[in-house]
């Protein structure tokens, strides 16, 4: 069976994933990373170089022994953990959230690509500036409409620009996240995919002058939006879907006709929510993400097979996953590799 019949089907269940061991930190050392076991480094040698895993974040206590050598404070790895966690022979990838709270300047994101190796990627949330259709006050409650919304300037000004700037090389993919969109406007999904189209192909336009034009990609929360027409669009204007996983959204699985209808190119993932759970639930129940606590072996198994096959085609992945997803990111990500690895045979 060639790639494109044999892209969109399951594999077997995968073998468990393997945790590096434990160690320890003096007062003072500097934060370093775990020391992995034999197993996870063959893991990492194993992994299609096209291949790029990583975590929604690196602030994480609990990964100590698993990412890092010892526990650390969360302000402590936030600040200097980025380093030691690149290091770890699986993760060749990690996103970046904050910018979708507040626009970041290029020299924060040079920061942070000059922590990490050549072969490491970012990918970045835009603003909730220009993919919110609401402005809202401190609490989170939609006050107003937000005239900044689908504004593709303000988008390639504040966030595309200094992202490729500050990044360069090591910028992965450019995800605009779009919020669960008010009811009038899902509505009109026509009208919406018109804008939406609008707004990816004027970004694109501006990033003409750019020696590697960015992978632009579109989260969405309604699964009405997943039509023909929504795909038409993204693939007109040169942009990419990001399959989110997420307890709002149909099964990986489901979502694939978007993939295929995209076909060819990168694939685009953030593995965020288990299915049943709402976010404060499930980091309640997961924390302090050291373990797997509620596997899924379907949403793995889906991922591994688009993954392998889209990396054999020659194209990139970039697939991010949240400590929501099964309790542990970095040990979701083991198992994901395995299963892709398992693929590759």
């Amino acid at each position: 069976m060639g790639d494109m019949e044999d892209l969109f089907g399951l594999p077997e269940d995968p073998a468990p994933a393997i945790r590096a061991r434990p160690g320890t930190r003096s007062s003072g050392r500097p934060i370093g990373p775990a020391v992995p076991d034999p197993a996870v480094t063959t893991l990492g040698k194993r992994l299609p170089a096209a291949i790029h895993l990583g975590t929604s974040s690196w602030s994480f206590p609990g990964w100590a022994g698993i990412v890092y050598d010892a526990p650390a404070a969360e302000s402590q790895l936030s600040k200097k953990g980025l380093a030691a966690y690149s290091r770890h022979p699986v993760l060749r990838a990690v996103g970046i959230d904050r910018g979708f709270y507040q626009p970041l300047m290029a020299a924060e994101y040079a920061a942070y690509a000059a922590q990490v190796p050549d072969t490491f990627r970012f990918l970045v949330k835009g603003p909730a500036l220009v993919t919110d259709e609401l402005r809202r006050d401190d609490s989170g409650r939609g006050t107003a409409p937000n005239p900044l919304f689908l504004d593709a300037q303000v988008a390639f000004d504040e966030f595309v620009k200094p992202a490729m700037a500050g990044l360069q090389d090591k910028a992965g993919s450019l995800v605009f996240q779009f919020s669960p969109l008010a009811r009038r406007t899902v509505a009109d999904v026509p009208a919406f995919v018109a804008r939406l189209h609008a707004f990816l192909w004027a970004i694109n336009k501006m990033c003409e002058g750019f020696t590697t034009p960015p992978t632009l990609a579109i989260e969405v929360r309604n699964p009405e939006l997943l039509t023909r027409d929504f795909a038409d669009a993204l693939k007109d204007a040169g942009a990419r879907y990001c399959l989110g996983v997420h307890a709002r959204m149909p099964t990986a699985e489901e979502q694939l006709p978007l993939l295929r209808a995209l076909w060819p190119g990168p694939l685009v993932v953030r593995w965020n929510l288990h299915a049943g759970f709402a976010y404060e639930e499930a980091k309640a129940n997961y924390a302090p993400f050291n373990r797997l606590v509620d596997e899924d072996p379907d949403t793995r198994a889906t991922l591994a097979k688009v993954a392998a096959a889209t990396a054999r085609a020659g194209y990139p992945v970039t697939i991010i996953a949240n400590n929501k997803a099964e309790g542990s990111a970095p040990l979701t990500l083991m198992k994901l590799a395995e299963a892709i690895i398992g693929q590759e045979v």
